[in-house]
């Protein structure tokens, strides 16, 4: 099974949910855990590994070589993202726009073009236990994520169980993220902002045909604005986890909900099972048709 965890907006609690769904699993069975928000990684702090490998991460950039160019253009025509210009005896390259796609490699006529790696960051890999983690690190100054977080999904080791903390949002680098899970976990929290975001990210995995259900975390007794969505929209509500101040100050320290009440152990087991049962019955089914 490939879980996402996902949120609509930034600080609902999309982390602890994947450190303490992971530490409690792995209990019991060996999984992979890749910490996909590229932009801000802080799985690590509640997932203590000891990270043995760093691999820098390169994406794909075309170098001219202007003794071949004709400056006929072809290059500047064929990129959707606007990263070439082609001026009379010149060729312009603005590597903030590429995406490393290739394209004005394979269309240039003379062969004047070759890829050189243009370094976007690094994943750190190590083990915590039976735990297999992967944190990536987008570097400073660099626009885009989703190559990374792609380099990072190559990764997956598809025998073994995976979780994936996906960056908050809706935009690219959560497609990226959240592109061929089996199941996502939206985590959210009973604010107004909280149901719009939540709204947002419903329709995202919608138009995605990824299934998923809901995670309500900070609920307050009598505020029922997510349940009442829930409850309109179909949307299965699997968990609640309270507004607890020393939850929040265990995260502070960097200690886990399991840490602070074993019990959350048996549930986060029991929503990891009963996810992963309900995926093979869905896939068996899809099988038989």
């Amino acid at each position: 099974m490939i879980l996402s965890i996902a949120s609509g907006k930034g600080g609902t609690g999309k982390t602890t949910v994947a450190a303490n769904i992971a530490l409690s699993v792995s209990a019991n069975q060996k999984l992979q855990v890749l910490d996909c928000d590229v932009e801000g990684p802080n799985a690590h702090f509640f997932i203590k590994a000891e990270f043995e490998k760093e691999k820098i991460s390169y994406l794909p950039y075309p170098e001219i070589n202007e003794n071949k160019c004709t400056y006929c253009g072809r290059c500047a025509e064929v990129c959707a993202y606007n990263a070439l210009a082609v001026l009379k005896e010149s060729v312009l390259t603005f590597p903030e726009l590429c995406h490393g796609c290739g394209a004005c490699k394979l269309f240039c006529p003379e062969n004047a073009i070759k890829e050189i790696g243009r370094r976007i960051g690094v994943i750190k890999s190590g083990y915590a236990g039976n735990i297999f983690l992967l944190s990536g690190k987008l570097d400073v100054g660099q626009a885009m994520s989703p190559p990374l977080i792609r380099q990072m999904k190559k990764m997956i080791d598809k025998e073994q169980d995976v979780i994936l903390d996906v960056p908050p949002g809706t935009s690219c680098p959560m497609v990226e993220a959240v592109k061929g899970s089996d199941h996502t976990l939206l985590v959210t929290e009973p604010t107004p902002f909280g149901l719009n975001d939540l709204k947002l990210s419903v329709d995202t995995l919608k138009q995605m045909d990824v299934p998923f259900s809901i995670v309500l975390n900070r609920a307050r007794p009598g505020d029922e604005i997510i349940h009442k969505y829930c409850r309109k929209e179909n949307i299965p509500l699997v968990m609640e986890i309270p507004l607890d101040r020393k939850i929040a100050e265990a995260y502070s320290k960097g200690e886990t909900l399991i840490d602070l009440d074993p019990s959350y152990k048996i549930k986060f087991l029991d929503l990891f099972e009963r996810l992963k049962s309900r995926i093979e019955i869905a896939q068996a089914n899809f099988i038989e048709r």
